[in-house]
């Protein structure tokens, strides 16, 4: 009698589990050698019909990716890929509920996820090295870097639909007396699974999502059964920063309330907004008669009741025009200060990033300009935000010649934060930022270190030149002649 085939590629109805199909499979193939692969997209979006493999088959390295690329080719391209460090199909046999207990599944997140998907792609036995290959395919296939994330900074990011994405979330596998049980971690990667889903449904972004693992467990699960609950020290600690982190933000989001912070000066093209500017000070001056002349023009700018002219502005795609209107600033009765952006695919990096191009003071028919774009850039997907932004003082904006009026300018941004592309709604992407690795403190500690070191190795190496004496006067013998040659 010919095996039952079992269907990978199907719709999930909410009575049957995705793990009794495992389970089935897990009898006629041995899972030691092979890692799972689930692939499903988010509700709304079908994935294109491909004809399973016999029951029992391994999936080697090039099924796999004939599988990944007709479902990328057409499926969204925005990828949530959750890269486990182990699995195997003991893992979902053993804690999904497939014996009928299904109260005790570590698995509720990922079965709502399933259930909600319109489609979903099963394959139970992946072999191992294929497996560790999929993030590198879908990366090559998507042409973009990938974005290792956790639920905490997805919530700060703003995904676009037209352009691609691989966010990455590591989810771990522990075994031992020092870590939690198996079924305790599968329970947390779980719980993962459910935020990163939430989170995915709120921003009504289409995507696709991928659960897999870098190499097989093998025994560890069962191990981790025999052994039961761990000492848990370290995913707990974890477990414990993650808490703190939030309950931080929750203060953090308390103290920007009451302090009444303004909203970012925002653009929109049509209905969609595609430029946000943020800054808590805005200021230029003018060198007249050898002094500093300077004007403040954040409260014109930002605050509430206050909308800043933007005629002029544009955007698309690959460029961002933010053109802000004034009047009567240091004596010019038309005033306008305008930001320059533009998007490019860089493959060095293989991802796209944005420059601050130029900024320009344009004043009653004079333009000064200053060349922004080798010190202010951010990944196109990211918001670029800096401390300070001037010309003056450890200047990131220059002037475009010798001769161009911006030498007669200061500009300072305090504070400032801006994105030109992938905006989602009102709020900026999550922040790229130009504080540099080695500060000034960093310096100076790696400094006395060094001196430190070399005053240590002086010092021993003068040590290790001293020697002793081979030769001893004993006071009941003759004394000791030494010739003059020696």
């Amino acid at each position: 009698m010919a095996p039952a085939r079992t269907p990978h590629l199907r719709r999930i109805p909410p009575r049957f589990s995705l793990f009794l199909a495992l389970f089935h499979v897990f009898h006629l193939c041995h899972g030691e050698e092979q890692v799972p692969l689930i692939l499903w997209t988010s509700e709304g979006t079908p994935m294109p019909s491909q004809s399973a493999p016999p029951a029992g088959h391994i999936v080697e390295q090039q099924q796999l990716s004939a599988y990944l690329e007709k479902v990328l080719n057409v499926g969204p391209k925005n990828v949530v890929l959750f890269l486990q460090d182990k699995m195997s199909i003991e893992d979902f046999t053993m804690y999904g509920g497939a014996f009928g207990n299904k109260q005790d599944s570590v698995y509720p997140n990922l079965e709502s996820a399933l259930r909600s998907s319109s489609s979903a792609l099963v394959l139970p036995s992946v072999s191992w090295p294929s497996s560790n290959a999929v993030l590198a395919q879908i990366q090559d296939h998507l042409e973009t870097s990938p974005l290792y994330m956790d639920p905490e900074t997805l919530s700060q990011l703003r995904l676009n639909a037209s352009s691609p994405a691989l966010l990455v979330f590591r989810l771990s596998y522990g075994n031992g007396a020092d870590l939690l049980s198996a079924k305790d971690i599968l329970s947390e990667n779980d719980e993962v699974i459910g935020q990163v889903m939430s989170i995915m449904k709120t921003q009504a972004v289409p995507f696709t999502a991928v659960y897999t693992a870098l190499r097989p467990s093998r025994g560890a699960a069962s191990a981790a059964w025999e052994a039961g609950v761990g000492g848990g020290r370290s995913l707990l600690q974890a477990r414990d920063r993650y808490r703190e982190k939030e309950r931080e933000r929750e203060r953090q989001r308390k103290v920007k309330n009451r302090a009444g912070i303004y909203a970012p000066v925002e653009f929109k093209e049509g209905e969609e907004t595609c430029i946000l500017l943020w800054a808590k000070g805005l200021s230029v001056s003018i060198l007249r008669s050898g002094r500093w002349e300077k004007h403040d023009l954040t409260n014109t700018t930002f605050g509430e009741g206050v909308s800043p002219k933007l005629h002029g502005s544009s955007c698309d795609r690959t460029r961002a025009r933010l053109v802000l209107n004034y009047e009567n600033v240091l004596d010019h009765r038309s005033f306008k200060l305008i930001f320059v952006m533009s998007q490019r695919f860089y493959k060095v990096s293989a991802r796209r990033w944005f420059t601050l191009d130029v900024v320009e003071l344009e004043y009653d028919g004079t333009k000064a300009t200053f060349n922004g774009s080798r010190h202010i850039y951010a990944p196109a997907e990211y918001s670029y935000r800096c401390e300070s932004v001037t010309n003056f003082r450890w200047p990131q904006l220059v002037p475009r010649s010798s001769k161009d009026p911006a030498n007669q300018w200061r500009v300072s941004f305090q504070d400032i934060q801006i994105q030109g592309f992938n905006v989602s709604g009102r709020d900026f992407s999550y922040a790229s930022d130009c504080a540099g690795f080695f500060s000034p403190g960093i310096w100076m500690g790696l400094m006395t270190s060094l001196l430190m070191v070399l005053v240590l190795t002086y010092g021993l190496h003068m040590i290790m030149q001293l020697r002793t004496m081979d030769r001893f006067d004993d006071p009941k013998g003759p004394a000791i002649s030494v010739p003059q040659t020696e």
